[in-house]
């Protein structure tokens, strides 16, 4: 399950921008998602709440996902993955290998099946908020 070994990347990463800035309480993570990433977000919500620390006993976990964008090599022409109008098997297939993307989608301007993926895969950490001692 890849989600908890994400949730313990997050939850190491926001302790150590925590401890370098002085913050006693981590408020709110907001962790941003592609939409080509194969990440199960209920799974990963309820991961987050097992492994808070007191440091994150009240940190609101936010998963945000950031939309697929596909840029044409041939004509420049950007579309978002929506815009593909793909079958529900085609785009979970996607979602699980984002690499076939180039065996189901097309231009949708000149057709062309030459495009780099320009947005929406990976995962990372946008905001974390928090408060110091003093505060």
């Amino acid at each position: 399950m890849h989600e908890w070994a994400l949730a313990e990347g997050v939850i190491t990463t926001a302790q150590k921008f925590a401890e370098e800035n002085d913050l006693t309480k981590v408020t709110e993570v907001i962790i941003m998602i592609g939409e080509l990433q194969q990440i199960d977000h209920d799974v990963l919500e309820f991961t987050f709440e097992q492994l808070k620390t007191e440091l994150f006993k009240d940190a609101k976990f936010i998963l945000k996902t950031q939309p697929a964008m596909f840029k044409c090599r041939a004509c420049g022409n950007e579309w978002s993955f929506e815009a593909q109008g793909l079958t529900e098997d085609i785009s979970e297939a996607i979602h699980f290998v984002p690499e076939m993307a180039h065996v189901y989608i097309k231009c949708t301007e000149c057709e062309s099946p030459d495009f780099e993926v320009s947005q929406g895969r990976g995962v990372w950490l946008a905001t974390i908020k928090g408060v110091k001692e003093d505060e």
